[in-house]
């Protein structure tokens, strides 16, 4: 009597700055477990300290992935972060952490992959928003296509970071030009309450001491505060607006094609939405998503093995 063969299961890891999604899945769709750990970037593979970030996040996974008991056949990981440089050592260190062989491991942009799972080649643009913030379009020939995504220093408007930054720095603007009225506000409050402190000795060491995705989580401060501070509220309409000009560069360069956008950041408060939409246009086709980047990634993991 021949053994029964034991199903492909593939691993799914949608990596951002702040926290790490994982799902095990089966080839034809059904999730058998997923979870959350903790976040890196892939530019985190360029120093020690960074590797050990990245390695520990991974550990974190691969024990709880091990409680399942499940036994991998390959894996599918998107990282914000990732490039051609960091590449190789990541996807080294996955197969070793996962006990894969490299040719079972496919990692790529956290947005490349999530645009692949979403779009045939040359159908769609997708906008993402989370601690960064990027547009993304893959050509009929899969060829990838990029605009925005240059870091929280350059960049990345309309991102978590973006809004946490410009936040804070409003704040101590307001303060600056009458003091009392920048630090009372419901957007400051909400914020100081976040940081932990309301003194600008607080906010130096917030700014100088916080991980990127937790300067990012700000962001959740001031969509709390958008209710009844109406500086939180243009600044969430403003960073929708931010991610429209990203779709618009897409469809100027690739063609008008449905835009989806998606991100935790674009879910803080329905006004970026709203920014997004009224920067859009009535014209275009697009729509809010949740990718659930970790769960496609890992039936495709399972599908097929090799990449």
């Amino acid at each position: 009597m021949s053994e029964a063969v034991a199903p492909a299961l593939g691993l799914g890891l949608d990596v951002g700055g702040t926290s790490t999604r994982w799902a095990l899945a089966r080839a034809d769709g059904s999730v058998l477990a997923e979870g959350k750990a903790s976040g890196f970037s892939g530019q985190q593979m360029a120093s020690g300290s960074g590797r050990e970030r990245v390695m520990q996040a991974l550990s974190e996974v691969a024990a709880q992935v091990a409680t399942s008991g499940a036994s991998l056949s390959a894996l599918w990981a998107g990282v914000t972060g990732h490039d051609e440089q960091s590449g190789p050592g990541l996807r080294r260190l996955m197969a070793r952490v996962f006990g894969l062989p490299e040719a079972a491991v496919t990692v790529g942009n956290d947005v490349e992959i999530a645009a692949r799972l979403l779009f045939a080649p040359g159908a769609g643009h997708l906008v993402y928003a989370g601690t960064g913030s990027i547009g993304v379009h893959i050509d009929a020939q899969g060829r990838v296509h990029r605009v925005g995504g240059r870091g929280g220093m350059l960049g990345d408007e309309g991102s978590g970071y973006w809004i946490s930054r410009k936040a804070l720095a409003q704040v101590w603007r307001m303060e600056d030009d009458k003091p009392g009225a920048g630090v009372s506000t419901p957007l400051a409050q909400s914020l100081f309450a976040a940081i932990g402190g309301s003194s600008w000795d607080a906010t130096r060491r917030f700014v100088h001491r916080s991980t990127r995705g937790e300067f990012g989580r700000l962001a959740l401060a001031v969509a709390a505060a958008a209710d009844t501070d109406p500086v939180a509220l243009v600044l969430l309409q403003d960073a929708g607006r931010e991610l429209a000009r990203l779709a618009k560069l897409l469809a100027a360069r690739h063609g008008v094609l449905p835009v989806r956008l998606a991100g935790r950041a674009v879910q803080l408060h329905p006004a970026v939405h709203a920014g997004f939409a009224a920067a859009l246009g009535p014209r275009t086709d697009f729509a809010l998503v949740s990718l659930q980047t970790h769960r496609n990634a890992a039936c495709r993991a399972a599908q097929d093995p090799t990449g």
